[in-house]
């Protein structure tokens, strides 16, 4: 069984923490990996730097900027990850944009990902059709799930699209704008978490953009299944480092 279907079926709320692989030094990203591991994240989404990066907010763009000049690439993540199935047992997720994906041929990337034991890709730029039509085989041959995003302004048609070609959850983005940290949510966002929970859909939604703090996670996770900590936990490495993701972790779920 994929080990995001594994996770999805735990009775709890899900709690996913993207940070940027590379950042904030090159070879820091398994020590990350393994740290957030230890302090009981549910998940864990890498991020693979581009240079153009339209939906991340100013945080993602600046650790994605200096994991580039860093020297972290598509070759350099997987050769950092080949062994983090001996250390690691939770999801892990390489969320990024399809341009490097497709430089580096979508079939030998999905191929390495099986290999180090990904489990899942989340390319925002990488439509939902297109997917379908000519890459979905290749996907589900490696045992990758696709992670596919909606949005406030995603037709209730497309959402139901969407529903019928995802595996694992959907990533439902909180708003109409790029990543960053948000002191809450207003009825607005409310009010679509609802929407979605009443189309009662085939796959749980996980939350993202936006989410910071224990009140965020809660008021994102009361209509869903789990969500997802981005540019809040960038903050932190670049503020505290490694050892600062123990304290982080425990200030969003203190119950845990």
């Amino acid at each position: 069984m994929n080990r995001i279907k594994k996770t999805l079926d735990q009775d709890k709320k899900i709690l996913s923490i993207y940070f940027t692989a590379g950042f904030p030094q090159l070879e820091d990203t398994v020590s990350v990996i393994k740290e957030l591991e230890l302090n009981g994240v549910d998940m864990i989404e890498i991020g693979l730097p581009f240079s153009d990066p339209l939906a991340d907010g100013p945080t993602i763009q600046a650790s994605s900027t200096q994991a580039l000049v860093n020297g972290m690439t598509s070759s350099s993540l997987f050769e950092q990850l080949k062994d983090i199935r001996e250390h690691v047992k939770i999801p892990l997720v390489i969320m990024g944009y399809f341009n490097p994906i497709f430089q580096f041929g979508v079939e030998a990337f999905c191929k390495k990902c099986q290999e180090i034991g990904i489990d899942g890709l989340i390319i925002p730029d990488l439509p939902v059709d297109v997917y379908h039509q000519k890459y979905q085989k290749i996907f589900e041959s490696s045992g990758l799930y696709n992670i596919l995003l909606i949005t406030p302004q995603t037709s209730e048609e497309r959402i139901l699209y969407i529903d019928s070609v995802s595996k694992g959850f959907i990533y439902m983005v909180s708003s109409a704008s790029t990543t960053g940290a948000k002191s809450g949510f207003g009825k607005i966002q409310t009010d679509y978490f609802q929407r979605i929970s009443d189309m009662d859909l085939d796959n749980p939604q996980i939350v993202g953009f936006g989410i910071s703090n224990e009140e965020t996670f809660n008021m994102a996770t009361q209509y869903n299944k789990g969500a997802i900590i981005g540019s809040a936990f960038i903050k932190v490495l670049e503020n505290k480092g490694i050892n600062g993701i123990g304290e982080f972790i425990k200030s969003i779920r203190p119950n845990n």
